[in-house]
């Protein structure tokens, strides 16, 4: 055996054996998509600040007794259990508010998705000023709910443009702003100021259909009506049922523009779940009733959320099979 074989690299045999004496590093986690989880931290303490601390307060406040005497030393207010929840069932007018924000939503919603997706399949072909019409489109949309509920009030005040415009056909005006037509008065303002956020999923989700596919509709003589039905809503149904779904919520769980137009109190026909429990909170001061109803609208907000992704994982199963 010669000096220079003694001096050779080891063998590949031997090499697991020297690399097992060396420490191994700690591995570093990271995201799916490679990156260290370090760089979520500033987003995790923001939604820990602004969505988990309010959520677990609103928790521990919906078991107390307070109100505008306790609220001062809100820590050693009156611990009562379940009773708020039991009252906002009972006594607080919850139930009767739901059924109004459902009819609401749904209602809005169901009119909404017609709109919008007619609107976006005008505006997907290309023609001259296409892009001032899908500018001219967002307008309700990207208002401030203020701004609208303000302006659409002067619009229904009695012998206002409403009523005039109603006098065209001979029907002859009502109060829109107090009574029972108070329900279809937020109903109309809401589509007015909704129908484009449909809009902007359908349009979204056009944009990713292949032109091959109406290319090939167009040579088998499919009708219009067909094309939509065979080929665009398949091709579309998972961005509009997200869009149908986060509409809905918004229009449950909308303040502002009925809390604008018909000031508060409100009208009982358009009592919603927010106005509800913003009246209960800082009108009568039953600021305990008032975080238990906040919680119990967060949990029937979250049932449709559920459904929603457990459906969404099922689809997305049946596509990777």
């Amino acid at each position: 055996m010669t000096a220079a074989s003694l001096t050779e690299s080891p063998t590949p045999g031997n090499a697991p054996a020297a690399e097992a004496g060396k420490p191994q590093k700690p591995r570093k986690e990271h995201t799916p998509g490679g990156r260290p989880l370090w760089l979520m931290s500033p987003t995790l303490i923001l939604l820990t600040l602004v969505i988990l601390i309010p959520f677990l307060l609103a928790v521990v406040m919906s078991f107390l007794d307070l109100d505008q005497y306790s609220l001062k030393s809100w820590i050693s207010a009156p611990f009562v259990g379940f009773d708020n929840y039991r009252e906002a069932f009972s006594t607080s007018g919850l139930v009767h508010s739901l059924w109004i924000s459902i009819a609401f939503s749904v209602m809005t919603t169901v009119v909404c998705a017609p709109i919008g997706l007619i609107a976006a399949l005008a505006v997907n072909a290309s023609f001259r000023g296409r892009f001032l019409v899908r500018s001219a489109f967002l307008i309700p949309y990207v208002l401030p709910s203020f701004v609208t509920a303000t302006v659409w009030r002067f619009i229904l005040k009695p012998n206002g443009a409403f009523d005039q415009f109603l006098g065209v056909f001979g029907i002859h005006g009502e109060q829109w702003l107090i009574g029972t037509n108070t329900f279809w008065a937020l109903v109309i303002v809401d589509i007015w100021a909704s129908w484009p956020f449909v809009y902007m999923m359908t349009i979204a989700g056009l944009q990713s259909i292949p032109n091959e596919l109406y290319e090939a509709a167009d040579m088998d003589g499919v009708t219009w009506v067909k094309k939509i039905r065979y080929v665009v809503i398949p091709q579309i149904r998972n961005q509009l049922a997200l869009g149908l779904l986060l509409s809905t919520l918004a229009h449950f769980n909308n303040f502002t523009l009925p809390f604008v137009l018909f000031g508060s109190p409100a009208p009982d026909p358009v009592l919603t779940l927010p106005v509800n429990i913003y009246q209960t909170s800082f009108q009568t001061f039953r600021f305990g009733l008032g975080a238990a109803m906040s919680v119990l609208s967060l949990i029937l907000l979250m049932v449709p959320v559920v459904f929603y992704l457990r459906a969404s994982k099922l689809t997305a199963a049946a596509g990777d099979e």
